[in-house]
């Protein structure tokens, strides 16, 4: 698909003289070659800016009303072979009344006319003097430059190629009212929201504004293109400063900087496959029946293709803000921990059991249990943290869980795994100089083993440590480590553990603990299954097995969330790891990454109980509910195209 499902909008503010149109419709038309140069597919201008929002009783002129019609036909045959799609506005009469109209052009057609809904009549604005409300319209057509051209509320725009690009016009007070009619657009399949406006600017005025672009576009899970009237508008009494924004679900995806005495725009890339399938997913927008028959007038320009011209993040679980991460870090820790302080009260019990591995989803593990029991009251000596040492157990890692567990006041326990591991292989036949996944699950049903039956003997509940993204990958041995009475870790993605540990590390506890915990978050990730480099250090990398976790968690992130396909996750990949990975580099991970979470699903079709943090979640219970034996071939097709 072209552009991966985005499509280019831009916002614009002409400079305009007031009722002065062939000047003010040659500045739209240079906007339009700007947006061109741009590759914008839709271009939206403010309210009445052919004529100029504050005319006042000018609209009563026979001239400026025939003027604005004129402009709107010449701006309809400049478009004809310009490959971009047009909101305008201007006043337009309608058998005996005038009404503030947006046009929307494209190719050489007045594709429809959208009425305003609303017209504001109090404070500074007087718009029922000059203009009727849509409600008033009788028809619903009208003939412009011998052509018939829809007109009314109850109109989409939708591209005839690209199904879901389909545009629903509202206009400035519209949004302010208690039921905008975007909303109605929207649920009637309205991808996209324009809305040319006049909004004048005030003291505070931005900051109110801007809450009701980013509530409604997040509401109606839609783009929303804003562009207001600027410089040339009368200061007789107010002053319209010209600020155009842009929203994605909720998010400001661009905004210009307001009070410019030059015609301008602003461009972005919107998201359509993310709101669709956003849209899909939530059953509740589904549900609203809107009772209004939508008319879809189709319309067809040719989507060119595009550089994406907005940042991806690399690392969408975690916050690049700082400020803002350590806000996250904080309510996640506080999610992990009040859930299983809940699970303790409930149960009865005053006793956890918890292997120390001293790698990070442990270490994480282990800082929630320690905080759970402060808010229960209940000593920490009452956490029996388990260290067992087996084949692959390094000096670093066996000497900082140890440190941890005291430093935390909790009570230590080693039991040895090496002897049983043994006596086990010797018991099922298997050479133990072969160092194969039987050589390593052995350790870890072992060590589950230990951890269960201790909790058996102390009457406490084993805590899992495994996180998000081994769940996704299956990096976990069934009914081994993957297995456990309360996992507190089961939703929080691996590049997001190493920021929680940093997050602790560096508030909520004294120096002597910090120097551990930072020689923790400097330990490469490992199961530590198979035996120690000569020099006594970690051999085996879990990355470099199956993969940086960074590039896991994105393809995660855009999968579940998003339902992205996979050539929009590489397409997505390369530009947020662009001076990171190659592409063959990153194709190579993102087919592990699709046959391990198809393959390894039957992991988390019996995940246990532990709390959902974030907006992905592969519980079964919850969020995700997929079969085990779903085939993986559609998605790995999709690939194959690309090396093809």
């Amino acid at each position: 698909m072209i552009n991966h499902g985005f499509i280019r909008v831009a916002a614009a503010t002409p400079e305009i003289k007031i009722g002065h149109c062939s000047f003010n419709t040659n500045e739209i038309t240079n906007l339009i070659d700007l947006a061109l140069t741009d590759k914008a597919s839709l271009i939206v201008f403010p309210e009445l800016c052919i004529t100029g929002y504050t005319c006042g009783d000018l609209f009563f002129q026979q001239q400026l009303i025939s003027d604005a019609l004129e402009s709107l036909i010449k701006i309809k045959h400049y478009s004809k072979d310009k490959n971009i799609s047009i909101v305008v506005g201007l006043p337009f009469k309608v058998l005996n009344s005038l009404y503030n109209c947006a046009a929307f052009i494209c190719k050489g057609k007045i594709i429809g006319l959208v009425p305003k809904s609303f017209m504001p009549n109090y404070n500074e604005f007087y718009e029922h003097r000059w203009f009727a409300a849509a409600s008033n319209l009788s028809v619903h057509e009208v003939v412009i430059d011998k052509e018939i051209v829809p007109i009314g509320t109850d109109i989409l725009f939708a591209h005839s190629e690209l199904l879901d690009f389909k545009l629903g016009i509202e206009i400035c007070e519209d949004l302010w009212t208690p039921i905008p009619p975007s909303t109605f657009s929207a649920l009637n399949g309205a991808t996209l929201i324009a809305n040319p406006s006049a909004s004048n600017e005030l003291v505070g005025k931005i900051d109110y504004r801007k809450q009701l672009l980013a509530s409604q576009s997040a509401r109606l899970v839609c783009g929303y293109i804003y562009a207001s009237a600027g410089f040339g508008e009368s200061t007789t009494d107010v002053v319209y400063g010209g600020h155009c924004l842009m929203y994605e679900n909720g998010d400001k995806l661009r905004e210009n900087k307001r009070f410019q005495l030059k015609s301008n725009y602003i461009i972005s890339d919107i998201d359509i496959n993310k709101l669709v399938m956003d849209r899909i997913k939530m059953t509740t927008y589904r549900d609203h029946s809107t009772g209004i028959k939508y008319r879809e007038i189709l319309f067809h320009m040719d989507i060119v293709a595009f550089d994406l011209n907005r940042q991806i993040d690399p690392h969408p679980f975690v916050p690049k803000n700082k400020k803002k991460r350590n806000e996250r870090c904080e309510e996640i820790f506080s999610i992990q921990t009040i859930a299983l302080a809940k699970r303790i009260s409930h149960i009865g019990c005053n006793k956890v059991v918890i292997g120390v591995s001293g790698g990070l989803d442990s270490t994480l593990a282990l800082l929630v249990c320690a905080k759970a029991f402060d808010m229960l009251n209940i000593d920490r000596r009452n956490i029996i943290g388990v260290t067992m040492p087996g084949f692959g157990t390094t000096d670093r890692t066996y000497s900082n869980a140890l440190s941890l567990i005291n430093k935390l006041g909790a009570t230590t326990k080693e039991i040895p795994i090496g002897d049983a591991c043994l006596q086990h292989f010797e018991a099922i036949g298997h050479d133990s100089s072969v160092h194969d996944v039987t050589f390593e699950n052995v350790q870890a049903r072992e060590r589950t083993q230990i951890l269960m039956d201790l909790s058996n003997k102390e009457g406490a509940i084993v805590i899992g440590t495994g996180d998000l993204s081994e769940l996704a990958l299956g990096w976990a041995t069934y009914n081994g480590d993957h297995m456990s009475m309360y996992g507190v870790n089961a939703s929080i993605p691996k590049t997001l553990v190493r920021y929680l540990v940093e997050w602790v590390a560096h508030t909520s506890i004294d120096d002597s603990m910090k120097s551990t915990l930072d020689d923790i978050l400097s330990t490469p990730v490992s199961p530590e299954l198979l035996p120690p480099d000569i020099d006594g250090n970690i051999k085996q990398k879990t990355e470099e097995v199956i993969g940086p976790y960074e590039l896991h968690d994105f393809f995660l992130y855009n999968m579940v969330r998003f339902g992205y396909a996979p050539t929009k996750i590489l397409f997505l990949a390369e530009k947020a790891f662009a001076d990171v990975y190659t592409k063959k580099i990153i194709l190579t991970w993102l087919k592990t990454f699709y046959k391990r979470f198809f393959s390894q699903q039957f992991k988390r079709s019996c995940l246990p109980d532990g709390p959902k943090v974030g907006s992905i979640c592969l519980s079964p219970r919850g969020d995700w509910r997929m079969p085990s034996d779903a085939c993986v071939a559609g998605w790995l097709l999709d690939l194959d195209k690309i090396d093809a």
